[in-house]
């Protein structure tokens, strides 16, 4: 009979694996993510409008993304494919290069201040007024064609009451920005009046048209915009901005999309689309522009309009502003339709098209790059919250409505508004900080932590203090970790010691480890907490700590190179490291520009034998325990204090004679040793006060014995007639009065002798010394 293996079962599952689950704004809710194609991630992300320098809200959002992208990519281990966009031709573009080329050859031909120059700006300046100004103004005080100079002071006074300016922001959001402009003008107006007559003076013409700028662009781009027919006007500002913003998302460790695409480049594409829409009944032309028809789609039985925010469907402000600024509405069947393609005006850049020469919608523009990269359906597409409606909705509309489909979005995901110091951050308000003046305030890596502190989908609230409080002690508290662990690992040798330094708490610590793998991948999965991710790394780098601070010799360090290894491959993994390869931590943080010399795998080798060298001599020194040999160790501890700090190498002396090397920040260690030489110094001055006193103490008490005890009672050492009588040991047995003394009295006299007899002998001994 042949030999068979026992019966085997399959293990019973005792606790589920976490499943991923992403909060979707189609659901408002966390739903669970199911890509259609196995492990590939069709993901498209909105792109910026490239018309200005780049912002903390740009920030914000591709930061947020990339850390998205990277968990999704290098944790979870999908294969995504990001695509990403570029608006490079749009309403803002369009005006922005149009008034920047008109101003700069405006100002280019000023050379001199005339009253024509001031004339032209003061009529700029009322025309703002009346057209930006007035819109946050109550009527009562809103000035007339007629009464603006003579309005203008009341304005300011108005203004300047803080509850006055909230009621105004209330009624128009962009009130504050519109009242700077239109005060920046009429001070610099003031300053070139001053000059007139007969004072004509290039360089305070030009300081007018500076400060007047944004006023005085807009003014020229009504009188002169059909006079700019050049193209690439509108293609240089596009690419300068472009190359721009790539720039800081390098800087900002941003990685790269797998597949970029411009508009520009699918101009023919988007024609075609939107013909496909028209021709499937969704769309409509009129005078060379066709519109989305949003009632006809949202009829349709197989169709949706607005799944994302159904409640703004009529909210006239945000479809206005989804239309842009040089949009003519006339036309359109519903307040609700959009534009898919746009009849072009004079001044505007132009294709041709079945409609006439025109350009893309806004919208229309994600619909047709996303469609030609993943058709008629993707996993998921991203972008700021702000895009939700129209933007967003509209584009799905389309595409559904190009593709005949039901879905053409599995999730969208949006990332929360910017607030700083409490204010919502936007550019179109001009109250935003750009990416190059916050990474000369912060680097790369603590703006990376702000955001992974407060969750993707959140508002994130940036402020100074936090940046200065919370962000940084974090990073502090990573970066000695790894210090510590890293030099512990240097000075170990590898070799068995004959124990297994695996006791229990040993066994709590690697408990822990898994423990801490288990939580993180569960707030992961949990639409990618990493507020509370990051607050389990911490966790168990204080855990590693204190079980470093007490094991001592005992210490396991596998077990501690283990917790570090990974910690620092999930931070990296987060994109707060640098470099790609596999290193313990998180790799040091880099100026801008510079190169990439990793200074502990330079340094280490020479600091390793500089340091063994002083452990030995330090080790003979104290072995031989000579009084002469003093200086070496005193040789030995200004090497580590004052040649070595100031270089940010820590020399940290153990027990057993060894130091552990470590390379820290040099201000970081000199601030350290100064501190820990104050404290010394406040120590010794309070030890050497303590031994002053207790010599004065002494010389006080040796002085007192200075009298012998047998004339401790006697004149002038008391009183003359206080006593008439005494032994032969010079005690008194009477008062003055010859009357005896009590036994009481004498006991307590006998102790006072006795006392100062001890006190006269030590005096004595020491007068001998």
């Amino acid at each position: 009979m042949a030999v068979q293996q026992p019966p085997w079962k399959i293990p019973a599952r005792q606790a589920e694996e976490p499943v991923l689950k992403l909060f979707n704004s189609l659901t408002k809710s966390k739903t669970e993510f199911v890509p259609r194609n196995g492990r590939l991630v069709k993901w498209y992300n909105c792109g910026p409008t490239v018309y200005d320098a780049s912002h903390m809200g740009h920030a914000r959002n591709y930061v947020t993304q990339d850390i998205l992208r990277r968990v999704m990519s290098d944790y979870f281990g999908y294969d995504v494919h990001f695509v990403m966009n570029i608006t490079d031709i749009d309403d803002k573009i369009i005006l922005r290069a149009r008034q920047n080329h008109l101003f700069d050859n405006f100002r280019s031909q000023t050379s001199s201040l005339t009253p024509e120059l001031i004339t032209k700006v003061k009529d700029a300046w009322r025309s703002h007024i009346l057209d930006k100004v007035s819109k946050g103004l109550p009527e009562d005080i809103r000035p007339t064609t007629e009464n603006v100079d003579a309005e203008w002071p009341r304005i300011v006074e108005f203004t300047q009451d803080k509850a006055r300016k909230a009621e105004c922001l209330k009624r128009d959001e962009k009130f504050d920005m519109h009242l700077s402009a239109a005060t920046r003008t009429f001070s610099a107006l003031s300053v070139a009046q001053g000059k007139l007559p007969g004072q004509y003076d290039r360089e305070i013409a030009h300081s007018l048209l500076d400060e007047s700028r944004d006023i005085l662009s807009a003014s020229l781009d009504k009188e002169l915009k059909d006079t700019v027919t050049d193209p690439s006007i509108f293609r240089a500002l596009a690419a300068y901005w472009e190359n721009d913003f790539f720039k800081d998302m390098e800087r900002l460790r941003v990685r790269k999309p797998d597949t970029l695409t411009r508009v520009t480049e699918y101009v023919p594409e988007v024609v075609d689309f939107v013909k496909r829409i028209v021709e499937n009944g969704y769309g409509y032309e009129h005078e060379g522009s066709v519109y989305f028809d949003t009632a006809a789609f949202d009829a349709s039985e197989n169709h949706d309009y607005a799944k994302l925010e159904p409640w703004s469907k009529g909210n006239r402000e945000l479809l206005a502003e989804g239309e842009g600024a040089l949009s003519l509405n006339s036309g359109k069947r519903s307040a609700s339709d959009f534009a898919l393609w746009k009849a072009s005006k004079s001044g505007e850049p132009s294709w041709p098209s079945p409609w006439g020469p025109g350009r893309p919608g806004w919208h229309i523009e994600c619909s047709v790059m996303a469609s030609a990269i993943f058709g008629d359906n993707m996993d998921i597409h991203s972008g700021g919250i702000d895009l939700a409606f129209p933007h967003h909705d509209n584009e799905m509309a389309q595409s559904e409505a190009y593709h005949e489909c039901g879905a053409w979005v599995n999730y969208f995901i949006h990332t929360g508004h910017l607030h700083i110091e409490g204010l919502k951050m936007s550019k179109s308000l001009k109250n935003f900080i750009t990416i190059d003046e916050i990474l000369q305030r912060f680097t790369a890596r603590q703006l990376r932590l702000a955001f992974l502190l407060q969750l993707w989908n959140a508002k994130v609230d940036f402020s100074e203090s936090m940046m200065i409080g919370e962000v940084k002690t974090i990073e502090t508290s990573f970066s000695n970790f790894f210090t510590t662990v890293k030099a512990i690992l240097l000075a170990d040798e590898g070799q068995s010691d004959g124990q297994h330094h695996y006791e229990d708490v040993e066994r709590d610590l690697m408990n822990e480890i898994y423990e801490s793998k288990l939580a993180f991948r569960s707030a992961l999965c949990d639409s990618f907490n990493t507020p509370e991710a990051l607050k389990i790394l911490r966790d168990l780098v204080s855990r590693t700590n204190v079980y470093i601070n007490s094991r001592g010799k005992s210490l396991n360090v596998g077990l501690v190179e283990q917790s570090a290894r990974w910690v620092g491959d999930m931070l990296r993994m987060f994109g707060l490291g640098e470099g790609e390869k596999p290193e313990l931590g998180w790799g040091q943080e880099l100026e801008d520009g510079a190169n990439a010399v990793n200074r502990e795998e330079v340094l280490m080798p020479y600091l390793r034998a500089l340091s063994s060298f002083r452990d030995g001599v330090r080790r003979l020194a104290i072995d031989k325990g000579d009084d002469s040999l003093k200086e070496i160790l005193k040789l030995c501890d200004h090497l580590r204090d004052e040649g070595l700090v100031p270089l940010g190498v820590a020399l940290d002396d153990q027990e057993d004679g060894r130091a552990l090397v470590k390379l820290v920040s040099p201000s970081e260690l000199i601030k350290a040793r100064d501190e820990k030489r104050q404290k010394l110094e406040a120590q010794a001055a309070r030890k050497a006060a303590a031994v002053q006193a207790d010599q004065q103490k002494r010389l006080a008490k040796l002085e007192k014995g200075r009298t012998p005890p047998e004339e401790l009672f006697k004149p002038p050492n008391v009183p003359e007639g206080q006593y008439s009588q005494w032994n032969e040991q010079g005690i008194p047995t009477a008062d003055g009065a010859g009357e005896k003394l009590s036994k009481s009295a004498e006991k307590r006299l006998q102790k006072e002798w006795s006392n100062q007899k001890k006190l006269h002998e030590d005096f004595l001994t020491w007068q001998k010394q």
